[in-house]
């Protein structure tokens, strides 16, 4: 599956390994820039690796580069909220 802004994922690997996060925008084949928001999920807008990303089949509507006050007003208004918030054990 391909990841595209909106796409919600589980990190796979590092710190922050089993929590979600949602794909912000696609930097080249290999990176993405991923949010929590971090007030929702404690991840940080960052540079992720594909190949430590694993969809989940989510999707909201959001625009390339969107802010974390628009992820999480997004996610809210998708009742994905609280499905996001909850971490996964890896």
């Amino acid at each position: 599956m391909a990841l595209k802004p909106g796409s919600i994922c589980v990190k796979t690997a590092g710190r922050e390994a089993g929590r979600k996060c949602v794909v912000v925008d696609v930097l080249d084949k290999n990176f993405v820039l991923v949010t929590g928001p971090p007030s929702l999920t404690g991840v940080k807008r960052r540079r992720a690796n594909i190949k430590h990303l694993e969809a989940t089949g989510y999707y909201i509507d959001i625009p390339r580069g969107a802010d974390d006050e628009l992820v999480l007003k997004k996610l809210e208004e998708a009742n994905l909220a609280e499905k996001v918030k909850e971490k996964i054990k890896l």
